[in-house]
């Protein structure tokens, strides 16, 4: 029988080709989803370090579909214009104003490029200027703004290459930058279509050298594609002053990472070494850091990396060698890095995991250990010469540890906190820092007290808090907790915490998120200091509750719900269609798999990537419906995938339908990228739907044999976890209508588009009621509006058809 559904399956497949396609030109959805959709964004906001100065960025809403049919290379990850040389993908602001924080007003920039396309913002060490590249239809031009003049200038031609990031490296002393710049003798690119290979592409594999690598995409495939990526990489060095004034620093390279020293005396160059990989991206090809006087001369290779194709499985696995290195930013110029001590192997029984080391320049000495971590290094904080706290954490437990520790007596670590990580409940928040003497952010130390903000999540709902930690005892006493019940106060920053001054962010359900300053201290009324209105007015009176209830196992669920405005929720006597949308996560318990983070009083914010728009056409939506998936003990959470699929929505679809507002024979389910993969899991294996929305996802998943999203097994180890979840091998159950959408160009690992085609043909030869949209040009995420608005069209006469009108 088996030998018969293969066979079948491949006739089918073979066939595929021959499905006749809709000619259907872009559509727009109803007026009361396109008022939603089509709005204003507010402008980012960001501030100088005494919060004197606001920088506030524009951008448009969408992109268009002519932005996204430039010219594009992808190679080694990247994903570029070949022509602008800069990633393909960014987002430009096309306006810049600024304003003082105790300023009413907004101040216009004078001398903005026309036409702007900006990004890399850049704050000098002063914080007096801004530098930014402006993308023109030749490449990246450099130009600086200064703040208190309100003025832009230009200071180079389009000459910056900003393929791998910002090309931009500011000097401590604020008047000189280091920039990429693209070589005069700069090589042109192959045309791939046209090139005439000189041999074939071989690849070959060791007996018994293991490495699983994660299905990538954008990869180099060949010699050509070696030639271009080393084109489009390569820049050289220059250093510039205010005035535009360039000086060669050095000589072309594949340069991919340049940082100063704190006192701007060395700088760390790293370029990106032969040979290239055709299985991984470019962050793990071979690289080499050589540090360098701020005048060019070399002093010391302090790291070499080998290419990094195989690795040890599993999340907990890192390459050996040298590995997070960057300098200290209590110190003048001192490195710090950490290297496995378990080989980078996870599997390995060892007491302790990595060892941490500092490197004094000009690293005449050797290194220096400092302290082992018993899991895997998580990041350091750095403070003075007695305080610091490191971070370890373990995926398979989900443990995370919190130590102090102090650097000048290489003492033993102290544990502070030692929890799990996916507890938000018990989260201590994170500890705030400040800019010191280097212009380099350390942990704010008063009076042998260090200081945390947390985003104050609990059974009774969130209050967020302000915590001081006391170095000696190492207990935290609360300085401040915010007790807003109709709004939430995010504790964005502290500016000066002898005063009580902090800077906070306010929203409601109807009030966009604006920034205020507070004085924790004093009962002084809040100080308003940006003033971003409700683009979004139609839904106002939409009803938004966190509804909460529990699965038939007993762990605890919730979810966002919203209904119609002016729906009668006392006598309900219209029952309503629900959507649900939501997300899979994974658990190792079901206490943090019970804890909720929603909060009614976040701004109800609808957009392309939910269901919430129908509220405004007389749907039911519960929103964020908690989807976890747990694995206690020895047992991994994908072990029982598809039960706890169904458990989730039908403790979902009943805690509505108690309240009385659904008709239960209407609900419909969707979700994006592991979303979708949940969404036609649910429409195969269960029947609680009339239909679904999967957008952006992955059907078949011995296309991703080394593991996808939190499962870490391969499929030869657990193939039966593998085909019993991949909906492409149960596509024969799915008889419920289901909207398949699909970006031309996703970029994400594991959901190539290609996931959704061949689902789409497995379905359609096996007589399924489903329908397919290949969003033109888009990635994983959509950016286009005519794609945006077409999709929400498409939504909207699907869900008109088999649910809101079904019979």
């Amino acid at each position: 029988m088996k030998k018969i559904k293969q066979t079948l399956l491949a006739l089918l497949l073979a066939t595929a080709p021959m499905i006749a396609q809709e000619n259907i030109t872009y559509q727009k959805p109803s007026k009361e989803i396109l008022q939603l959709a089509d709005y204003d964004r507010a402008p980012t906001v960001s501030m100088n370090t005494s919060k004197e100065w606001m920088v506030l960025s524009y951008r448009n809403t969408y992109k268009s579909l002519d932005e996204l049919n430039q010219d594009e290379l992808r190679l080694g990850g990247l994903r570029i214009n070949p022509i602008t040389n800069i990633s393909s993908t960014a987002s430009f602001i096309n306006n810049i104003k600024i304003k003082k924080t105790n300023d009413k007003t907004e101040t216009n920039v004078k001398g903005l490029p026309a036409n702007a396309l900006i990004s890399n913002l850049s704050w000098a060490p002063n914080e007096t200027k801004l530098a930014f590249t402006n993308t023109t239809a030749t490449g990246n031009e450099l130009w600086i703004l200064d703040l208190p003049t309100a003025t832009a200038k230009k200071l180079t031609d389009a000459v910056l290459n900003a393929n791998l990031g910002n090309p931009i490296t500011w000097y401590k002393n604020s008047n000189e930058m280091l920039i990429k710049v693209i070589p005069t003798n700069r090589k042109a690119l192959i045309d791939a279509a046209k090139a005439i290979p000189t041999g074939p592409i071989v690849s070959s594999a060791e007996e018994g050298v293991v490495s699983q690598n994660r299905t990538y995409q954008d990869l180099l495939k060949n010699k050509t594609d070696e030639a271009n990526f080393e084109t489009i990489v390569t820049s050289e060095l220059y250093t510039i002053d205010l005035n535009g004034t360039k000086k060669l620093f050095k000589k072309a390279d594949l340069y991919s990472n340049e940082i100063f020293s704190p006192d701007g005396n060395y700088i760390l160059l790293t370029t990106i070494q032969k040979p290239f990989s055709y299985l991984v991206p470019l962050s793990r090809f071979p690289m080499k850091t050589i540090a360098y006087t701020t005048e060019g001369k070399e002093v010391k290779l302090v790291n070499d990396v080998a290419l990094s194709e195989v690795m040890p499985k599993g999340f907990m696995a890192v390459r050996e060698g040298k590995r997070s290195m960057s300098w200290r930013s209590d110190k003048p110029a001192t490195l710090f890095f950490v290297e496995a001590l378990d080989g980078g192997d996870p599997a390995k029984n060892v007491e302790k995991r990595d060892a941490l080391y500092t490197w004094e320049a000009p690293f005449t000495n050797q290194p220096e250990l400092l302290t082992k971590t018993t899991q895997r290094f998580g990041g350091i904080a750095w403070g003075d010469d007695e305080t610091a706290i490191v971070y370890d954490q373990w995926y398979d437990t989900r443990n995370s540890k919190i130590y102090l520790f102090n650097p000048s007596k290489k003492s033993e670590l102290v544990t502070i906190w030692d929890r799990n990580y996916q507890d938000i409940y018990s989260d201590p928040g994170d500890f705030q820092t400040k800019k010191n003497a280097f212009g380099r952010y350390t942990l704010q130390k008063e009076n042998n007290k260090l200081y945390l903000i947390g985003e104050g999540h609990t059974k009774e709902g969130q209050f967020p808090f302000i915590d001081e930690l006391d170095l000696a005892t190492l207990k935290t006493n609360r300085l401040y907790q915010s007790n807003l019940t109709d709004r939430i106060e995010s504790i964005s920053e502290l500016i000066d915490i002898k005063k009580g001054d902090v800077l906070v962010n306010i929203q409601s359900k109807n009030d966009y998120p604006n920034y205020y300053f507070r004085n924790i201290k004093s009962k002084k009324d809040l100080k308003q200091i940006t003033f971003n209105k409700n683009p979004f007015e139609s839904i106002k009176d939409v009803h938004k509750e966190v509804i909460k209830y529990k699965r038939k196992d007993g762990v605890e669920l919730s979810g966002t719900l919203y209904l119609p405005a002016g729906y009668d929720r006392k006598n309900h006597k219209q029952k309503l269609p629900l959507l649900i949308w939501a997300y899979p996560a994974e658990y190792k318990d079901k206490n943090s798999a019970g804890q909720s983070s929603a909060n009614p009083n976040e701004f109800t914010f609808p957009y392309y990537g939910s269901f919430v728009y129908w509220a405004a056409k007389g749907y039911a939506v519960l929103d964020d419906a908690a989807f976890p998936i747990i694995g206690e003990g020895t047992q991994e959470p994908n072990d029982t995938f598809i039960e706890q699929l169904a458990m989730n929505a039908e403790a979902a679809i009943d805690a509505v339908d108690k309240l009385g507002y659904i008709d239960r024979t209407r609900v419909g389910v969707g979700g994006h990228s592991y979303g979708a993969f949940m969404t036609a899991n649910l429409l195969a294996h269960t029947k609680l739907f009339a239909c679904g929305i999967a957008r952006s996802g992955a059907y078949n998943r011995t296309l991703t044999p080394f593991g996808f999203q939190s499962e870490q097994r391969n499929y030869w180890e657990v193939p039966n976890v593998y085909n019993t979840m991949s909906p492409f091998m149960n596509a024969e159950k799915m008889k419920t209508p289901m909207l398949l959408v699909h970006g031309e160009a996703d970029n994400n690992p594991g959901t190539f588009t290609l996931q959704t085609e061949r689902y789409f043909q497995a379905l359609k030869g096996l007589g399924a009621p489903v329908r397919m949209v290949i969003l033109p040009k888009e990635s994983h995420s959509y950016v286009a509006k005519e794609n945006i608005l077409h999709l929400l069209w498409e939504q909207e006469q699907f869900l008109d058809k088999h649910l809101k009108n079904k019979k």
